[in-house]
């Protein structure tokens, strides 16, 4: 068994972070996924939320919108749509995004409510990513 992950994440923008990792864990769709090295391989779709990492006992984090991530031979990679480190989150937009997204919500129909809610998950990501 590998000592350490190797940590890619990517946008169709750029590449966001590379990193030797500890342990990450990443906003699955069904649920937050613990990755140690020596998992099993696996591909997996990601929703909004919050990418951790730790590398040498300190901790790092990433706010993801949706995409997906594969796990083989103790490299995680993962594309996202978007990925903000917490230096480049404008917090009074994440906040505004969040508001808007909050009061739509309330009216959303079938059409558009997974749209908006994943709007929602992104902005209260980027708040946490932000806050850390």
């Amino acid at each position: 068994m590998a000592s350490r992950l190797k940590l890619i994440v990517v946008t169709p923008q750029k590449q966001v972070a590379e990193a030797e990792a500890d342990e990450v864990q990443l906003p699955g769709e069904l649920g937050y996924l613990g990755i140690l090295p020596g998992h099993t391989p696996l591909v997996t779709l990601l929703k909004a939320g919050v990418l951790s990492y730790r590398s040498a006992g300190t901790a790092h984090a990433l706010a993801l919108s949706s995409g997906f991530a594969e796990v083989s031979d103790d490299v995680v990679s993962v594309l996202a749509d978007l990925a903000e480190e917490p230096a480049d989150v404008d917090t009074a937009a994440a906040e505004r995004d969040r508001a808007s997204a909050s009061e739509e919500m309330k009216t959303a129909g079938g059409d558009t409510v997974d749209e908006v809610r994943t709007r929602l998950e992104f902005a209260q990501a980027r708040l946490e990513v932000a806050r850390r």
